[in-house]
């Protein structure tokens, strides 16, 4: 079975320069060999597991969690040391033990109970368990500063409980030495040395028959000898028989702990391929925070939808040096799987075509990418390029012979699972006959069904393109007054090379471009002239709809800001207005108590007038309570402010438009060019105008 892609792919889509970041993100040796070998994975299935495995990852770093560092060394000397029956572990694979064990209990306690977030992670991790069996007995051996404790057994504590006598024995006698030879003036200004651990003194050489000891060497000019006292020769060699004692307690010591381990060896291999993993998976995640890149939807089926995807070393290349990356937008489906993308030399064709590869590569290998959350990716067999000149001097092979070879192998593989990426194809020949086995070509690998991304600027292809049914042309945008590269695809409609124009502006004398076009097909500069038109007139209609849309949204909000000010008003007044009444009441009201209180004093007797009072007060009581039941009915009411009725308008008796079907000739209502519906998808339908065939929507156009 071929592989789904190749090296030449590999290098052409620059994803080895992705594999050698991974690397360096890397902790451990074992992860960066396997990312120097990433390659796109073989099943589907296998890729959605490592997916969610970066993204769950990538969730838990993106939310600040505290999970563990994923630094840790490795334990494959260690593995091999339990594996040998006798085999002793050193003081330093202790630590590394203990080390691992710690990080993998950490690991383990930080997606207890999250299984339901993070699935995958959670699977990954519990591949191991908790145990105290390894850091305890470790602990029991170690102290704090990872060096074996004296109360490791009681032999060791014996031992290093002579060593200490003997060492203070030696240093008691060297002071006393050292103390009657710097007064007799035998010694030299450094007065001792270490030599092979031991403690020695430095005498002028000239005096080194008055010194009683055995002497251990010289200095390089032969002025001071070094010699160990006589008094301490013996002390020396009891000290040197007690370490080497000490030596063999602890290495006994250590072969008893390996056995006690050896019981979790499984365990402890699963402690290696577990971090690795994690260390592998961290390493997708780092690279991904650095590009800003998300896990899209991916299907298992052959189709590409890129909403604002970057090429990822473009990306981080310009970040770092604060530029500004345009972002690309388009798809392929069973309706449109083949794209010709044509325009000016460095308008951005190549890097668009890589950035399609790049991100395909990148998604089948469970890498996380630079594109929008709504991106969606299929799945192809194979994905496979030609890009750039390859001339191989080793084989003797020109650019034309290497890429006539690409082609026989893109014709061995081709079916409707794959994704060709050609560049210039045919270029490095006679043009026109390269432009037409390039246009054959295209052909046969789209009656194979494949789905493929060519960059060209010869007009047989893009007119190829513009009659097949199932393809399309696209192109770079170009500022036809400046000259200058936008680097933004547009889909629909072919580019032109503005080949006598950027001519122009780099100084080519007039008189040279014009002899030029003399010696060129007229229809020719004049089709190129067509399409340097039909992509100027495409852009004002797209930024005019993009105007609209502004203008749009615009009074959308102006709309509901004013909504809001009139709801907002009408509170105001009815307050007001109900404020006015209670005023009213009151004063009404007050006037009738004035009324009671004059005839009270004029009449003077009070029995009739406070009757009256009380009738007057209980009909006031009567209205207070319905008020307040009628209220409580319309609390929940809204309060709506009556608008002012439009002026009526005569109405004109309209002629309905007449409806876009498959055949109607059309225009842009914005336009002048006529052409003809071919395909109607939706709500947008797909025009020939004369041999050039765009997308737009049925909306935007009229029938005539």
């Amino acid at each position: 079975m071929r592989q789904l892609f190749d090296k030449q792919t590999a290098t052409d889509l620059e994803f080895d320069v992705i594999r050698s970041h991974l690397a360096e993100l890397c902790h451990s040796a074992s992860a960066k060999d396997r990312m120097s070998e990433l390659a796109p994975l073989r099943r589907y299935e296998e890729a959605i597991v490592a997916l969610d495995q970066a993204s769950e990852l990538l969730q838990i770093r993106d939310n600040l969690s505290s999970f563990p560092r994923l630094e840790f060394e490795e334990l494959h000397l260690e593995i091999q040391r339990l594996g040998i029956t006798g085999g002793v572990i050193d003081l330093d694979g202790f630590v590394r033990l203990r080390a691992a064990s710690n990080l993998m209990n950490d690991v383990l306690h930080f997606f207890k109970g999250e299984e339901e977030l993070f699935p995958q992670l959670h699977a990954l991790a519990n591949q191991a368990y908790i145990t105290s069996g390894i850091v305890k007995p470790i602990d029991k051996v170690l102290d704090q500063r990872l060096e074996v404790r004296d109360s490791a057994s009681s032999e060791l504590q014996r031992i290093r409980g002579s060593i200490g006598t003997v060492r203070r024995d030696i240093s008691k006698n060297f002071e006393k030495v050292l103390r009657k030879l710097k007064r007799d003036g035998y010694l030299a200004a450094t007065n001792e040395a270490y030599i092979n651990d031991r403690r020695v003194l430095s005498v002028v050489s000239s005096h080194k028959r008055q010194v009683a000891g055995n002497v251990v060497g010289n200095s390089k000019s032969g002025s001071f000898t070094y010699i160990e006292p006589q008094e301490n020769m013996g002390l020396n060699n009891e000290l040197e028989m007690l370490l080497d004692d000490e030596r063999t307690e602890i290495r006994r010591i250590f072969l008893a702990l390996t056995n006690e381990i050896r019981q979790l060896l499984p365990l402890i291999e699963t402690y290696q391929s577990v971090l690795t993993e994690f260390d592998f998976i961290n390493a997708k995640v780092r690279l991904g925070q650095k590009m800003d890149a998300r896990r899209p939807a991916i299907e298992n089926e052959s189709f590409l939808e890129l909403i604002n995807a970057y090429h990822p070393l473009l990306l981080l290349s310009n970040k770092n040096e604060g530029l500004k990356t345009i972002p690309q937008s388009m798809y392929l489906d069973k309706f449109c799987r083949m794209m010709v993308i044509s325009g000016p030399n460095a308008g951005g064709k190549s890097i668009t075509l890589k950035t399609v590869g790049l991100l395909q590569i990148m998604i089948q290998a469970g890498l996380l990418v630079p594109a929008d959350e709504s991106s969606k990716f299929g799945w192809f067999h194979y994905v496979l390029s030609d890009i750039g000149d390859n001339q191989s001097i080793a084989n003797q092979l020109s650019t034309y012979s290497y890429r006539l070879k690409r082609m026989k192998f893109f014709l061995e593989v081709a079916n409707k699972r794959s994704l060709l990426l050609l560049d210039e194809f045919g270029t490095g020949s006679d043009p026109d006959l390269g432009g037409a086995l390039a246009e054959v070509f295209f052909e046969t690998i789209y009656n194979r069904r494949s789905f493929g991304i060519i960059t060209t600027h010869y007009a047989n292809i893009k007119l190829k393109a513009a009659r097949l049914r199932n393809a399309q042309n696209a192109s770079m945008l170009f500022d036809s007054e400046s000259l200058e590269p936008l680097y933004q695809l547009s889909v629909g409609q072919p580019g032109s090379s503005f080949t006598f124009e950027v001519a122009q502006i780099n100084g080519i004398p007039q008189e040279i471009i014009e002899e030029a076009k003399t010696r060129l097909d007229a229809n020719k500069v004049e089709m190129d002239k067509l399409i340097a038109t039909l992509q100027k007139e495409k852009s004002e209609i797209e930024l005019l709809n993009k105007v609209s849309k502004e203008a749009e949204a615009s009074a959308l909000e102006a709309k509901e800001e004013s909504d809001a000010l009139s709801e907002h008003y009408a509170e105001r007044l009815q307050r007001q207005q109900q404020l006015i009444e209670k005023n009213n009441k009151d004063l009404s009201n007050g006037k009738k108590m004035g009324q009671f209180i004059q005839s009270y004093r004029m009449k003077g007797q009070n029995k009739p007038l406070l009757e009256e009072i009380r009738k007057f007060l209980a009909i006031e009581k009567s209205k207070l309570v319905k008020k307040k039941e009628l209220a409580k009915v319309k609390k929940e009411e809204p309060i709506t402010v009556p608008k002012p009725r439009p002026k009526e308008k005569k109405e004109v008796p309209k002629t309905p438009p007449k409806p876009v079907v498959v055949g109607s000739n059309v225009r842009m209502m914005n336009g002048s060019n006529k052409g003809e519906v071919i395909e109607i998808k939706g709500k947008e339908a797909t025009v020939m105008f004369g041999i050039f065939k765009t997308k737009v929507k049925a909306s935007e156009l009229e029938v005539v």
